[in-house]
């Protein structure tokens, strides 16, 4: 009889790499980089009043942190990467929806692709977190970023021509990149991630973990990091837009800037080296500070419109200088036994700053102009800058040259082994 001849690399797939994960953060960036400057475009055009965009955008914001809440309770039912799939699958649905252009089927097409955006990145952050050692966390950081790099530099720009020049467009070259994305996935077969042992008494409330998040103090700083970070991008992608349209500067502005400003992740691997000559908490304090100071400028220069949109681009930069480095506090401090748990308390970060930003505009432009969310927005990154404190010293200073980040002396076991510490690592 012959011998049955089965390839290797179907025996036993081979373990997901920093390169396998920056790729498909790749297609994640081309199927929302298309989109990020189009639905602020079409919400304002249906609704033709920036409060009612924020409003929408602010209930919008409670039903995705809903949704990235209810994960870890979903992976408890269906296998981790069914629950990717199920995201990867809403992303391909809500661009879909939104061909229609009404405001109904852009409401709903924009509520699909926040649930789809926080599903996806409560698998992928935990995905990342099996099969990547601390060691290399700011290495795949900024290669996810690096990889994603033409997807959110051409995205935003291309969207907005591409509604000029047919209005489904966007949505069917996002879409199509929704389904690359899924498909990649599923030929990485990563599976349900590495095997933890779970504790007998797991909770099976999804809020059951929060209090031990915030009985962690770096969790929550990290997390508070991450917040303040993506409520100065939800203000630079959202209402610089819908500021050039009513500063008689045009429609296309505010995805031409964003794609402007995107074009620094090009330069991530450089901002990796800065870092890693200095620190994680010195890259962090100097990143909200001169983003504050960007974002106060462009609120005192708003009766010029180019200086002020200038300002906002320049603090931008600044933001993602953030990106690779204000989640780290993070990563470095969750628990093995609590990766898709902390996982998703750290997604939610999109969807809590996809509340409050909203909400606090809303607010805000019912008795000021729009120029003050800037004000506010600087005033919150210099809140960061001032809680950046915290950070010890030499955060990340060695961890991502020679050796690992200490484990904080809460999350070590009690008479930990060689081999534990080797698996911990």
């Amino acid at each position: 009889m012959h011998e049955r001849r089965i390839p290797e690399w179907l025996r036993h797939a081979p373990a997901p790499s920093v390169r396998g994960f920056a790729m498909l953060a790749a297609a994640e960036a081309v199927a929302r980089g298309m989109l990020i400057s189009v639905f602020p475009l079409q919400m304002y055009r249906a609704l033709q009043d920036a409060a009612l965009v924020s409003k929408v955008y602010f209930l919008i914001g409670l039903l995705s942190l809903l949704a990235g809440l209810l994960v870890p309770f979903l992976a408890r039912f269906l296998p981790r990467r069914w629950v990717y799939v199920a995201g990867a699958s809403c992303f391909v649905t809500g661009s879909l929806m939104a061909i229609d252009g009404s405001a109904s089927a852009t409401v709903i097409g924009l509520l699909l692709t926040s649930i789809a955006t926080v599903t996806t990145f409560v698998c992928f952050n935990a995905y990342v977190l099996d099969y990547i050692a601390k060691i290399e966390l700011g290495r795949c950081e900024t290669s996810r970023m690096f990889y994603s790099a033409a997807g959110w530099t051409v995205g935003p720009a291309l969207g907005v021509i591409l509604l000029r020049w047919w209005e489904p467009a966007p949505f069917l070259v996002s879409a199509a990149a929704s389904f690359v994305m899924l498909v990649m996935f599923l030929t990485m077969r990563m599976g349900n991630g590495k095997l933890i042992t779970k504790s007998r008494a797991a909770p099976t409330n999804p809020l059951g973990y929060l209090p031990r998040f915030f009985a962690q103090p770096r969790l929550v700083a990290g997390w508070l990091f991450a917040v303040i970070r993506s409520c100065g991008w939800w203000v630079y992608v959202v209402y610089l837009p819908i500021f050039a349209i009513q500063s008689g500067l045009g429609d296309q502005l505010g995805g031409i800037a964003l794609s402007i400003s995107n074009a620094a992740l090009f330069v991530t691997p450089f901002m990796l080296r800065w870092m890693q000559r200095r620190s994680i908490r010195k890259t962090v304090r100097t990143g909200f500070l001169v983003a504050a100071l960007f974002f106060a400028s462009a609120a005192l220069t708003s009766g010029l419109p180019w200086v002020a949109v200038l300002c906002l681009m320049s603090g931008s930069f600044f933001l993602i200088l953030l990106d690779i480095s204000a989640g780290l506090p993070f990563l470095l401090a969750v628990k093995p036994s609590e990766r898709t748990e902390m996982s998703a308390v750290y997604s939610s970060y999109r969807d809590v700053s996809g509340i409050l930003t909203p909400g606090v505009a809303w607010v805000v432009l019912s008795v000021a102009p729009l120029a003050a969310l800037f004000a506010v927005g600087g005033t919150a990154l210099l809140g960061a800058w001032a809680l950046s404190r915290t950070l010890p010293e030499r955060l990340g200073k060695t961890g991502l040259r020679q050796a690992p980040v200490p484990e904080p002396r809460y999350a070590a076991p009690p008479q930990m082994t060689s081999q534990d510490a080797r698996i911990r690592a």
